[in-house]
Parts: structure tokens; sequence; C-alpha cells
């Protein structure tokens, strides 16, 4: 669905991401592990549009989208979550998503149309609530949310503009334990319909929700593999999961 080949990304002289190369296949979720500094933002960055690649390529669905903007970007499909929640606090749940409903328009110049009548938006946001598990939370504004919520709203979002990619940088940060089992049990079922390319510093979820794993270090993959083989590798012991991991 989704790969890179050779993908890097130079910061003056500092390759921040060095020659990544990975498939995020459909229905699977494809997680990326690493330190700190790793480079697992940025390469998150490059395939959202958000940074445009120094070199190497991304496809979609076998087309090449290496530097297309943003907007283009998510209008063929690819959706993100931010590290820092990235919503519309004084706006209720059920206005943020229609918000992004509206992204989907045809045009965005129709300046005298109250947004209200276009009723596809309502039943996309509906559509998108439900399926983050916030189908009461509806007309609770933003900033009311508890901070799990806020993370469940910021994925019903991406899924208000029909994703097939969902992209999402540490969507259980900050959370606690309660949250973050109702957020691992949001993934599962978001995996039947999505391809997901997950970066978290969670371990016990990303070796409860991964289908392949991609280790970076220092901007380059170390290793990749299932989560069974990455457990196993001697090197991503030493480098980032420690030897107590591999007996977990």
């Amino acid at each position: 669905m989704l790969t890179t080949e050779s993908l890097t990304r130079y910061f003056g002289g500092l390759a921040a991401v060095n020659e990544v190369s990975l498939a995020c296949e459909p229905n699977q979720v494809h997680a990326v592990i690493g330190p700190n500094g790793a480079g697992k933002s940025t390469l998150i960055n490059m395939l959202s549009g958000d940074l445009v690649p120094s070199g190497g390529r991304i496809r979609l669905r076998g087309s090449d989208i290496t530097g297309l903007p943003p907007y283009r970007i998510s209008h063929l499909g690819v959706g993100r979550s931010y590290q820092k929640t990235n919503i519309f606090l004084p706006f209720t749940a059920r206005e943020n998503c229609r918000l992004a409903a509206q992204s989907r328009l045809p045009s965005s110049m129709r300046f005298f149309r109250p947004a209200r009548a276009y009723g596809s938006l309502d039943e996309a946001a509906a559509r998108a609530l439900a399926a983050a598990g916030l189908e009461d939370r509806g007309d609770v504004s933003a900033a009311a949310l508890s901070h799990g919520e806020q993370r469940q709203l910021e994925i019903a979002m991406t899924l208000a503009t029909d994703p097939d990619v969902l992209l999402l940088d540490e969507p259980l940060a900050g959370m606690g334990a309660e949250e973050s089992e109702r957020m691992v049990e949001l993934l599962r079922r978001l995996r039947a319909t999505h391809s997901i390319l997950l970066v978290e510093h969670d371990m016990d979820a990303v070796f409860s929700l991964a289908d392949r794993l991609t280790v970076m270090v220092n901007g380059t993959v170390l290793a990749g593999g299932s989560p069974d083989e990455i457990r196993a590798n001697p090197l991503v012991q030493e480098a980032y999961l420690g030897t107590e991991a591999a007996h977990d």
C-alpha cells in the first residue's frame, strides 16, 4: 500500500533519515520503533508531505508521491495524527470531524452555502466518531474531553477524510493504563480496514499490535521483521530493547 525506497532527509550536513526502505501492507500494522532522535517523526513527516525528502522515493499503491504537498497526499488517501494532539478545542467533537470531512468537498470556494447544508458531512462525521468509539461524545466540546478521548478524536478526524493509510505518531503518548487499553483496541479494529504505520514508545502496545516492525537508530534501519524476529535480534536488544525485553 505504502512503500519507501532509500528515503533520505538531510538537515544541513546531518542525515536525520538515511536510505530507509520499508513496506506498509494492506490491513497490517507496521510499527517503527527506536530511541529518541532515531528519525521516526522525520520519516512520518516525509510520508505525509510535511517535509520534502532529500533523496529516495515514496510510493502509494505503486504511484510515486515523493515531494507532493500534504493536501495532495491527504486527498490520495493518507491520514496522519501528530505527537501533540491537533484538534479545535472550542468546537464539539462532531464539529471537529465535520471540518475534517469538509476538506473532501470538490470545492472550498462555496462561501455562501452553510456547511450544515451538506448532509454527507454529518454522515461522515457520525461514522468517524463511531469508528473511534466516541459516538456518545459528539456534542461535547473537545476541550471537555479527557486526554485519551482527545487522542481518539484526532483519529476520528483523520477517519472522516476517508483514508486508506493511517500514519500515527505516538497515539498513546501521555495516556494512563485504561486509556492506553482503549486506544490499542481501537487500533486493532482499524487494522481490519486500513494500513497503519505506527510510531510508538509503548513496547507492550507495539508488540501486541504490530504485524511487522522496523527498528531505527541514528536515522538508519537497524533491523526489520516480525515481532518475534525483532525480540530475538541481539543488535536490537543491545541498541534499544534491552536484554530483559527478549525474555518478557
